[in-house]
């Protein structure tokens, strides 16, 4: 398994944080230790998955669903969302077994899934999720960028950055870097109201897109 451990900390908290990585999906059980914040199922989709993504994009560019899942009846749902798109079965199988994986892990009975199809940044400004935990998952494009825990300045986060962009409001530490979560790969981020882990939710955001090109994000919440 490959960490990347803080060594230093973030202006306004004495909380460490650290990332969790691996080929193996047993990596996503690391999210419930305290010191990580994001945990990272490295995963590459099959050509299958692909092209009917592909022909996703070219059928349904405005394709976007928000709905509440069950792990017994996921699949049904994403496949009739998908019933005119050819090859979509393997596709859906993966969304249930991410769905299943994710209401397995946090003992839900559903989870909140959006999927979406984007052609600009969502979420373009570095922040943290008011949530407990969200899985996150870049299916086509571009996928999420992430700041580490020691590389944050938090005091420059929202209206602390003065109106100024995320490279010049302070907000990156010096020596700081942006890292980036890759297509394919299921992702657990931390966010600010799991327990004991106020000020040091994941600091990420949306990436920059080129014109005309899509992104396909899937993200899965816990249902109150």
């Amino acid at each position: 398994m490959n960490q990347s451990i803080s060594n230093s900390l973030a202006t306004t908290t004495d909380k460490c944080r650290i990332t969790s990585q691996s080929s193996l999906p047993s990596t996503l059980t690391d999210i419930y230790r305290d010191d990580v914040n994001l945990a990272v199922w490295q995963h590459s989709l099959t050509n299958n998955i692909n092209r009917c993504i592909e022909k996703l994009i070219i059928q349904k560019p405005k394709f976007r669903t928000v709905m509440t899942l069950t792990p017994s009846n996921a699949y049904e749902h994403i496949a009739n969302c998908l019933d005119d798109i050819e090859e979509s079965h393997e596709f859906c199988q993966h969304i249930t077994l991410l769905v299943d994986m994710f209401c397995t892990l946090f003992e839900l009975e559903f989870a909140g899934l959006r999927l979406k199809l984007l052609d600009r940044p969502m979420c373009p400004r570095f922040h943290v999720d008011k949530v407990p935990c969200r899985l996150v998952t870049t299916l086509h494009g571009p996928a999420t960028q992430w700041l580490p825990h020691d590389a944050v300045n938090r005091n420059k986060l929202g209206a602390g950055s003065n109106g100024l962009s995320d490279d010049c409001s302070g907000l990156i530490n010096q020596g700081g870097n942006i890292e980036q979560i890759s297509n394919g790969d299921v992702a657990l981020l931390k966010g600010e109201h799991w327990h004991n882990n106020e000020l040091a939710g994941l600091v990420h955001r949306s990436p920059i897109t080129r014109e005309n090109e899509h992104r396909l994000l899937l993200t899965l919440d816990f249902m109150s």
